[in-house]
């Protein structure tokens, strides 16, 4: 493994990086592919998955969530956006200009898209353990970079800040794919429910510290 690569917090003009990350990693995503289309044949598609990202992203400096990313030398190579445990008065106040920031969304994705993804959001949050944790929304690693241990490089960053933080008691995440769940037992997740979204498997799995 390369020692060059760095892991630090993505800052708010690593945005385009980020987004071409994401869109690029998430276009042969089984529910992406559901909610948006083919984002690699649909130029349509395309900008439905860039709008979804990009909101994504802008969400995470409003909200209690932290966008860390791989990088060799200034290179994007992989990327993760987690949720904190707990939130201050003032991030739940800036929760709010969350509504600033949905308009340009709906120009680009249908109202019944956006209805999956708040039945995404509940399902998924409803099965996670009752205890305080973390929640891994997103992580990916650039497709030409894949299989170079980048996404060990990003586990690993999220497990030493998630057992150095004495208020949670581990971190959920939730996949689409079921290959992806071998590789998280590795890190010594588990598989805690199977569940489905508009008839898209989804696999939920918790990391208990």
């Amino acid at each position: 493994m390369s020692t060059s690569y760095r892991v630090s917090k993505l800052i708010k003009s690593d945005k385009p990086l980020f987004v071409s990350l994401m869109s690029r990693a998430f276009a042969k995503d089984p529910f992406f592919m559901h909610l948006f289309g083919d984002s690699v044949l649909d130029r349509k598609a395309r900008r439905r998955v860039s709008a979804f990202v990009s909101f994504m992203f802008d969400k995470s400096f409003l909200l209690y969530e932290e966008v860390w990313g791989c990088f060799e030398n200034e290179s994007l190579l992989g990327t993760y956006i987690v949720e904190k445990p707990y939130a201050s008065k003032l991030q739940n106040m800036k929760g709010l200009l969350l509504i600033g920031r949905l308009i340009p969304l709906l120009f680009q994705i249908s109202g019944q898209t956006l209805s999956l993804l708040n039945s995404y959001m509940k399902v998924t949050r409803s099965v996670a353990p009752p205890l305080t944790h973390h929640y891994l929304i997103m992580i990916a690693v650039k497709p030409e970079n894949q299989g170079k241990g980048i996404g060990k490089v990003l586990l690993k960053h999220l497990l030493n800040s998630v057992n150095m933080d004495t208020k949670s008691h581990g971190v959920a995440l939730d996949t689409e794919n079921k290959e992806n769940i071998k590789l998280y037992q590795k890190f010594g997740f588990t598989l805690s429910n199977e569940t489905q979204i508009d008839n898209v498997p989804v696999y939920c799995m918790f990391y208990k510290k």
